[in-house]
């Protein structure tokens, strides 16, 4: 069923400027294989494996190749078949990581599945088969921050809603979107699958109103399917915040501190979903991802990759970079991180995790923070209501406890804050340091007790 009601969430902000979807909502998904990936032990922050593999160690695509490690770690796979060339230690986003580098081989295209083209029986499959299957296979959240996925499903609360999250909030990405479109069916077996293994009686496809045809062609594919509503969603950022798509869909607040099964709902991003089907249905793990490159390259576009790809290729299949004062974001220009300035093309920059979601460039705007106004503009559009200013001005004082009496803790570090301030201070990056600081003094007091 495909309903559309105007449910909101308080604050938030409409980012304008050029910060649309239109460079690649209409380009389809290419697949790329690159000649080698670079396959990180640490896919999530936190999220660590144990690799299994040396070099000279002829792998297969879907071989398990690392085991967690960490509490916020899912199994690790070969993305593609072919020869391990080393094991060692690479720099990624800042970071020294350990990763495996694999050669690839002959790449057979693999047939169309029945789970791709029409909904399929799956009345024999268990909760518990479908959480294991997702665990086996290594799902985690594809839009975020990689959170394993079968933790969520683990929960013993009780639940009553699954959410899909399809509402790609963060301008500029596409790859939600074409995946919606072009792996329909597998989303929509998907969503049963995890329908069934939350054990909830009621799924919602969440998408904002800027995706009409996807809403159509999911509406119509789940019309018969009376557990599984398609909510449109005014669009509004952050509509993909776990908390705000809670808020918007159900009417409900997540417990601060929480989690959203305190609220008796699992959100999954559509991405998942889709990889549910293939891991069930298609008995492939998660290996491979679309990924959006966009922003001042000369083709932009949305490719099917292996995990471990290398940005500078993607950038580069796309024609290069077209300004030179540039800044390039792994992901979306909200909460993507910044990975490189002025880049010409010859660095390398990052390697696609399991939520690499775009590569975006830039222009390199430079401005010069000016003095806090006291409008109170980041107060208004804070979906997690705080007040960004005065969380600032304790964390620049080092006054971590009013930080935590401003409940720095909940800051969801959705830039809303730094978007809309005419000072342009630099409130979201301090007041997730402060969030940060205080979550850390939190730890050390519960270790204490």
């Amino acid at each position: 069923m495909w309903k559309k009601k105007q449910n909101k969430f308080p604050g938030g902000i409409h980012p304008t400027d050029g910060y649309d979807k239109a460079m690649t909502m209409d380009l389809p998904v290419h697949e790329y294989w690159p000649e080698t990936v670079t396959i990180l032990s640490e896919q999530s922050f936190g999220g660590k494996c144990q690799l299994l593999v040396k070099p000279q160690d002829k792998v297969v695509a879907g071989q398990q190749i690392g085991i967690p490690e960490a509490f916020m770690a899912a199994p690790l796979h070969a993305s593609v078949s072919g020869e391990v060339l080393r094991v060692e230690e690479v720099n990624n986003q800042g970071r020294n990581i350990l990763a495996c580098i694999i050669k690839r081989g002959d790449t057979s295209k693999q047939d169309a599945q029945e789970y791709e083209s029409k909904l399929v029986d799956i009345e024999n499959f268990t909760k518990e088969e479908i959480i294991a299957g997702i665990r086996d296979g290594g799902l985690t959240g594809m839009g975020g921050a990689g959170f394993p996925t079968h933790k969520k499903y683990e929960t013993d609360k009780k639940i009553d809603a699954l959410l899909i999250n399809a509402a790609e909030c963060e301008p500029f990405l596409t790859c939600d979107y074409r995946l919606m479109l072009e792996y329909s069916y597998a989303v929509a077996n998907g969503i049963r699958l995890l329908l069934k293994a939350s054990g909830a009686p009621k799924a919602y496809l969440c998408m904002e109103d800027n995706k009409p045809e996807a809403a159509k062609v999911l509406g119509e594919i789940l019309e018969n399917t009376k557990d599984i509503e398609v909510k449109v969603l005014p669009t509004q950022y952050p509509q993909g915040g776990e908390r705000q798509l809670i808020q918007a869909v159900l009417g409900r607040e997540v417990p601060m501190g929480g989690l959203p099964a305190e609220a008796g709902a699992i959100v999954s991003n559509v991405g998942t979903a889709k990889a549910t089907a293939d891991m069930l249905l298609g008995k492939t793990p998660l290996i491979r991802r679309i990924v959006t490159v966009t922003g001042c390259v000369k083709n932009p576009g949305n490719y099917l990759v292996p995990i471990g790809t290398s940005a500078k290729e993607l950038v580069e299949l796309c024609g290069g970079v077209t300004v030179k004062n540039n800044r390039v974001i792994a992901g979306g220009p909200m909460t993507g991180p910044c990975v490189a300035s002025d880049w010409n093309g010859e660095s390398e920059l990052f390697y696609v995790t399991k939520n690499t979601s775009g590569i975006l460039v830039l222009p390199d705007s430079q401005y010069e923070e000016q003095p806090c106004i006291r409008c109170a503009g980041c107060e208004s559009v804070c979906p997690a209501g705080l007040v960004p200013y005065q969380i600032e001005f304790a964390y620049l004082e080092e006054d971590y406890d009013l930080c935590e009496s401003l409940y720095a803790s909940e800051c969801i570090a959705c830039g809303c804050c730094s978007y809309i301030c005419p000072a342009k201070r630099e409130l979201s990056v301090r007041t997730r340091m402060a969030r940060d600081m205080v979550k850390q003094r939190m730890r050390e007091r519960a270790v204490k007790k």
